[in-house]
């Protein structure tokens, strides 16, 4: 769990027992089953790959979200504008899982017809890892490419209010026999949530990962929480992160920035934006030259010379699907405040939680 404190009190929990546990949960709070159980499973592949920062942590804050918090359990999205490539999609204030995955499929099954398509979306809420909206291009031969604004959390470079989101980039690319390249990043040193891990653990946090209020980086995680996010290669971060959040949001009309709400006070429901595209790789070029290609590119990437011993080299997704392949296998690792989070939500709303 590369990125992450050593968790000190772990129990392995078998991934489709997680599912079928946190499905009932998000059904109780008045969710049709299907979008339960995608909301689910969303949550649930973010810790099979490791990135327990966008999985069942946010159990207990996404059922606030349905019941307490302005987000509809019954928001359907819909196509509000269509012109050829390009598809806008109001999410209906559904949870934004809902919306994203509805648009990442409307983006391929208009791809398969055009080539390249273009899903914007608007009237959503905070949709998790955007990698598991990237990586359903996968089976189809395309490249997935997602983006999301996201509450504010750094300042522009050199400044201290906190009105950028660290706005988060995902592109996922189809190869042969390899495993695909899958990135998914955010343009800060570390995520909101990444950082709460650190702050259930009470563990210090990397120097370059936060700054305190005043502007000063800190390894204390709850300054951090206070303070702002470090962004990435400093003003290039900063830069990357305004121009992701304005693609994702201006081209369907959602908000941006402040206009999301904010840390303290929380969003403002249905406000967030996302944007989606699918190309199919066989409208540029034969699938068996393209695939041969990405397969020798990972492998080169892979079997390049570590700058120390007993490091792994990986392309961008190597090491989420390694930990996918062996958490599988053996249960997710999840530590007790977090399963005691899922507990909690299961027992106020009735429903099992075997674990």
């Amino acid at each position: 769990m590369a990125g992450y404190p050593e968790l000190e009190t772990v129990h392995r929990v078998d991934s489709q027992v997680l599912t079928a546990a946190v499905t009932r949960i998000f059904a109780a709070c008045g969710m049709p089953h299907d979008d339960a159980l995608l909301l689910a499973d969303s949550l649930v592949w973010a810790d099979l790959r490791g990135i327990h920062s966008h999985g069942v942590l946010r159990v207990p804050e996404y059922v606030l979200k349905l019941t307490r918090d302005g987000v509809n359990p019954q928001g359907r999205p819909a196509v509000v504008r269509d012109s050829g490539a390009a598809l806008v999609i109001d999410g209906g204030n559904s949870m934004g899982q809902i919306g994203a995955a509805f648009a990442m499929r409307a983006a391929i099954e208009r791809a398969r017809g055009v080539n390249v398509a273009v899903a914007a979306v608007r009237g959503s809420n905070h949709c998790g890892a955007m990698a598991y909206y990237t990586s359903m291009a996968l089976p189809h031969r395309m490249f997935g490419i997602a983006a999301t604004n996201a509450l504010p959390t750094m300042a522009p470079w050199g400044g201290l209010d906190k009105i950028v989101g660290i706005n988060p980039l995902a592109v996922s690319i189809p190869a042969g026999r390899e495993q695909p390249v899958v990135l998914d990043c955010a343009f800060s040193g570390s995520s909101h949530g990444k950082i709460r891990v650190f702050h259930q653990l009470g563990q210090p946090i990397p120097p370059q990962w936060a700054f305190d209020r005043t502007g000063r980086p800190t390894t204390d995680p709850a300054a951090a929480i206070e303070g702002l996010l470090q962004p990435i290669g400093e003003y290039k971060g900063v830069g990357l992160a305004i121009v992701f959040g304005l693609l994702s949001t201006l081209l369907s009309g959602a908000a941006y920035g402040t206009g999301l709400g904010n840390m303290v006070d929380g969003p403002r429901p249905g406000a967030d934006g996302h944007i989606f595209l699918a190309l199919r790789v066989e409208a540029f070029t034969a699938w068996d030259a393209f695939a041969e290609s990405i397969d020798a590119a990972v492998r080169q990437i892979r079997q390049s010379r570590p700058a120390m011993e007993n490091t792994v080299i990986h392309a961008p997704g190597g090491i989420e699907a390694d930990l996918e392949s062996r958490y599988r296998n053996d249960g997710i690792p999840l530590n007790e405040l977090t399963l005691s989070g899922l507990r909690q939500c299961a027992a106020a709303r009735g429903v099992e939680a075997p674990f």
